[in-house]
């Protein structure tokens, strides 16, 4: 596999400074599963940001994986910390099926306008940001892949059939709500 070193090089630089702004801002704030849960989502997210744009595709490793990220941060707070552990496990469980439920609507009402892998990925994003910050990262990611997807329209560069990668702006739906919910 040849990978292409400048794009590679462009890509980290913008992970870094994504996890590096959101750090700066609220990681004083926050307990240590949090920072935790979110620098991992924020990894993932990335990654599968990365993956929609150059193959219009979200693998199901990457979910898989993203989720076992999840496991392995909630069972030794469970263990920690039972009580706390427990109401982040049934906000986390919240979180999945709202997102995961939601976006699985909009799938089979959509006639799979919206591809598998987003539904997936929002699932496991439910799980991470649980039930009351999905919805928000859910609002601003949609909000501004309309805004893009009718300037397109507008400016003739995709018809309205045309199909645009959801998760960057999804992506930048998940920034925004960590750094201000």
């Amino acid at each position: 596999m040849n990978i292409d070193k400048k794009r590679l090089a462009l890509y980290s630089a913008g992970l870094i400074i994504c996890m590096a702004t959101w750090f700066l801002i609220r990681v004083s704030e926050l307990s240590t599963f949090h920072i935790l849960n979110f620098s991992i989502l924020i990894i993932f997210s990335y990654a599968a940001m990365v993956f929609d744009i150059k193959t219009k595709r979200i693998p199901n490793l990457l979910v898989l994986i993203m989720m076992l990220g999840w496991l392995l941060i909630i069972v030794p707070t469970l263990f920690i910390n039972t009580e706390h552990g427990i109401r982040l496990l049934a906000d986390s469980i919240f979180g999945l099926l709202l997102a995961g439920g939601l976006f699985l609507l909009v799938y089979f009402v959509s006639r799979k306008g919206l591809g598998g892998g987003d539904v997936k990925f929002m699932a496991a994003v439910g799980l991470y940001l649980g039930f009351a910050e999905v919805l928000p990262t859910i609002l601003y990611g949609t909000i501004l892949a309309a805004i893009t997807g009718l300037i397109l329209i507008l400016l003739k560069k995709i018809d309205r059939k045309g199909k645009m990668p959801l998760v960057p702006f999804l992506f930048v739906g998940i920034m925004i709500t960590l750094l201000v919910a």
